[in-house]
């Protein structure tokens, strides 16, 4: 699954940069090169949610929407912006449920 994931980040970056040779667009090359990092960011990030399994999995599929957004900006230059930054949702509404509801894990 690892090595699935190393290939998708690696042809994902391939496909930008083919796109920017192809173009030669440098400002779209940033804007995509940036949105790629802050996705991967954000995925990273997201493993803060995996104690609440529901959540982890909303959080892991509107990653793999944002990267799918991500490759229409780079073919299509369409910047959907919402479902970008739509993990970021995930995030806060579990730091919203740790603030209420308190770590389970806590120690005495």
């Amino acid at each position: 699954m690892k090595v699935l994931i190393v290939l998708a980040i690696l042809a994902t970056f391939g496909l930008i940069v083919y796109k920017y040779n192809k173009d030669k667009n440098l400002k779209k090359l940033l804007i995509s090169l940036a949105t790629f990092a802050a996705i991967i960011s954000l995925a990273i990030v997201g493993n803060l949610t995996r104690p609440v399994m529901p959540l982890y999995l909303t959080h892991m599929i509107l990653v793999i929407l944002a990267w799918g957004t991500a490759l229409v900006y780079v073919f299509k230059e369409k910047y959907y912006w919402w479902i970008l930054f739509s993990p970021v949702v995930t995030i806060g509404l579990f730091l919203l449920l740790e603030l209420l509801g308190g770590s389970s894990h806590e120690l005495n």
